[in-house]
């Protein structure tokens, strides 16, 4: 007899139960669409106007989408037409664009054609990424010079405060060609060298009669890009995962650029807006009534206009958290944490500043194109979100109050809590892959592997007879599972993953042959049938796993330090190996036992 204990026959099951269920949603691929939302955080569009709308788009022909509207006031975050091809969705696009008001924010979108009972277990389909389904990519870089000048500034307004209280006054200074400049009424080399034992990234030197320079240090201004780099990578991957772009890939490149890929999105001029709105938080305490004009800036604030200090308390990159909340009246505010430098630096400011105002200046970087949309010049622009007065010596953690509303509070919150960039970027190269390459992609890439699973389950057959059936059939349960577990680790499928899985299916056939090529020998060995079964499966394991097991590592090594191509082929190849052990050893043993294990005399094999 055959020996498989039942518990394995239950698990079996249960896998390929759960298997055929979550690779299920794989078999209705979403449709490409158009969405419309509001440009704005929680903006509403009312039942009316989507009533409008949803007609317009019906007189085109190019979408016969009915919607189902609210039965409240409060309308639809967004509207999604779907429509039957990508040349459809990009008219209807051009429709929308030429006929909604500019407060309507119109992009490319798929939407789901997945069972609402598969999406009520969590099930969904694999995500393609920018080679299958299209998308855009950007290759920014660090504007290392402005940055550079910008941390300057806040130097030399420490360098300032710092002599102040040594009461050593400056009566001049400039920032010029990556330097500061400036001179002293009295000698301050003495104050300077203390300073200065603190703040490794700097040098200074002496250049004539009480004038200084001071400048980055070789080491300091490698860290200082390093540093700026590494927190943008961070920014731009909260950003983009807040603005709801499925799988993107937001990785470094070089030593001060960034490569952003997001699949799906065939607009460039959205997906850099998108991009764009990575932008900078500055704290600033209101001028006092005697401050000289030189040391503040004017803004408009709710229809006034406010005065404040230009030096800043500190910026929004050394936010650690922020979230939406309500004071004990049932008004909106957004509670802060910082980060220890930037606690240190706001305690230090506000403590002698109590019953005096402090504005949240949003600071966000533009184009100025021309008419033809040719880039002419970047500019800031900076408006006050928020101007309110400080109750008490704030630190690490204080609540910003005097918000207009809970949108403008949850509006804050969102860009405080995805990050703020740590230095401008520029965008220096950018392209688009086609909806129509990436639908190329795939079928090349889907014939590749059914021509290799074609021969593989030819070869199977004709060598392996009944054996090669068995194997087939694992095989087959083999790219079920795949499906499965790229499903619902929300993997994303590329190009080089389906290598991956075409790869996979040699793999999973070789430890078939590995166990049948046992079985054959222990049959010429003169063994009996059933005990030459048990030995090919008993006696292949150990050499089955340690093959998959060094081909596991290499995968998991080329996931670790691979980018982009690499990490597809390792993750499709990771699974793959896997799942196919799980189907050689146990899935095609437990066939075999079901058609022998009640045969106790079996006179010869048909392998």
């Amino acid at each position: 007899m055959l020996r498989f204990q039942p518990w394995k026959i239950i698990t079996i099951l249960v896998v390929i139960t759960i298997g055929i269920t979550y690779a299920l949603p794989n078999l209705y691929p979403p449709s490409p669409a158009v969405q419309i939302s509001i440009d704005s955080i929680e903006g509403k569009i009312p039942n009316k106007v989507v009533e409008k709308i949803s007609q317009q788009v019906a007189d085109t022909g190019l979408s016969s989408y009915a919607f189902k509207f609210s039965d409240n006031n409060e309308g639809f975050d967004s509207i999604v037409f779907p429509t039957d091809n990508y040349q459809d969705q990009l008219r209807l696009k051009e429709f929308l664009d030429g006929t909604l008001d500019p407060e309507f924010v119109v992009a490319l979108n798929l939407a789901s054609n997945t069972p609402q009972w598969l999406w009520n277990i969590g099930a969904s389909p694999m995500k393609l990424g920018l080679d299958l389904r299209g998308g855009v990519h950007f290759l920014m870089e660090v504007d290392s010079d402005l940055l550079i000048s910008t941390r300057l500034e806040s130097y030399l307004a420490d360098i300032k405060r710092k002599l102040r209280e040594e009461r050593i006054s400056i009566s001049r200074s400039e920032i010029s060609d990556k330097k500061i400049f400036f001179t002293t009424r009295t000698e301050a080399s003495e104050e300077l060298d203390d300073y200065f034992k603190s703040n490794i990234d700097l040098e200074y030197s002496k250049q004539g009669s009480n004038q200084y320079l001071v400048k980055y240090n070789e080491q300091g201004l490698s860290d200082l890009i390093d540093y700026a780099v590494s927190q943008n990578l961070e920014t731009l991957r909260n950003r983009v995962n807040e603005l709801g772009i499925s799988e993107p890939v937001v990785v470094r490149q070089g030593k001060n650029r960034i490569s952003v890929q997001l699949p799906g999105v065939q607009d460039t001029a959205e997906a850099k807006k998108m991009i764009g709105k990575t932008a900078n938080l500055e704290f600033r305490l209101e001028a006092e009534s005697n401050s000289l004009s030189s040391r503040t800036d004017l803004f408009d604030f709710s229809g006034q206009r406010i005065r404040l200090l230009k030096q800043v308390i500190t910026t929004g990159d050394k936010v650690a958290d922020a979230s939406v909340g309500y004071d004990e009246n049932g008004f909106p505010q957004v509670n802060i944490s910082l980060d220890g430098e930037g606690g240190t630096k706001m305690h230090r400011s506000t403590r002698n500043n109590v019953g005096r105002k402090m504005a949240v200046i949003f600071v966000e970087r533009k184009i100025k194109t021309s008419n033809n949309g040719d880039e002419i010049e970047s500019y800031f622009d900076k408006r006050v979100i928020s101007f309110a007065t400080i109750q008490s010596a704030l630190a690490n953690q204080f609540r910003i109050t005097g918000l207009d509303s809970p949108n403008a509070a949850s509006e804050l919150a969102f860009l405080l809590r995805a990050g703020a960039l740590a230095a401008p970027m520029n965008f220096v190269e950018e392209g688009t892959v086609g909806p129509s390459l990436g639908a190329d992609n795939i079928r090349v890439g889907v014939q590749s592997l059914m021509l290799g699973l074609f021969l593989v389950l030819v070869f199977m057959i004709f060598y392996y007879k009944v054996f090669g059936l068995i194997a087939n059939i694992a095989v087959a349960l083999n790219i079920v599972l795949i499906s499965a577990v790229m499903s619902i680790l929300s993997a994303t499928l590329t190009l080089p993953g389906i290598a991956g899985i075409v790869l996979t299916i040699g793999m999973a056939v070789d430890a078939n042959v590995l166990i049948f090529s046992r079985i054959k020998e222990e049959l010429k060995n003169r063994l009996k049938p059933l005990d030459a079964i048990n030995a090919g499966y008993d006696r292949a394991y150990i050499t089955i796993v340690d093959a998959n097991l060094t081909t596991l590592l290499v995968a998991l090594i080329l996931y670790i330090i691979g980018t982009g191509p690499v990490k597809g082929f390792a993750i499709t190849l990771s699974v793959g190996i896997l799942t196919s052990m799980f189907t050689a050893i146990l899935v095609t043993r437990s066939l075999v036992w079901l058609i022998y294990r009640n045969r106790k005399n079996i006179d010869s094999l048909w392998i």
